[in-house]
């Protein structure tokens, strides 16, 4: 392998990090077509396993959710998400990267995560073509 590839490689591994997973966690992935980002996916699964799709009866650790426009109203979307999820569990909302197609205007989240019973605490870039934002429920809220 050249030092480029492994670069490559050690780069993605990091971005698993900045996600937070850890091994054998239960992620569940929604979302899911022919344009999300491969190498972030298997990244993950590496990490974790297996992700898990949205008829899971299992309680998830996190969630993945590819995301864009035209994708149908965010704000359901992320309310799907919270039902499986654990009280300290995290949604990754991956959304396509500006002037990419399918781009979700910033003003879309800000304005449906709060209305979820979320919260945006970080974004981080999760490959060439997609951005991720890492959201969870205010500190003291309780699951309905």
């Amino acid at each position: 392998m050249s030092a480029t590839a492994g670069q490559a490689a050690d780069g993605v591994r990091s971005l698993a990090d900045r996600f937070g997973l850890e091994p054998n966690m239960v992620v569940m992935e929604m979302g899911y077509d022919d344009d999300v980002d491969q190498d972030l996916r298997e990244a993950l699964t590496e990490r974790v396993g297996d992700l898990v799709d949205e008829d899971t009866d299992e309680v998830v650790d996190a969630v993945l959710l590819w995301y864009r426009d035209g994708d149908g109203d965010l704000f359901e979307l992320l309310t799907d998400a919270l039902g499986p999820l654990a009280d300290n569990g995290v949604v990754w909302l991956l959304t396509p990267k500006a002037g990419r197609e399918g781009h979700v205007e910033p003003s879309e989240i800000s304005e449906s995560a709060p209305t979820a019973g979320l919260q945006q605490t970080s974004t981080v870039n999760a490959g060439k073509d997609w951005t991720a934002h890492r959201l969870v429920s205010p500190r003291g809220a309780k699951k309905k």
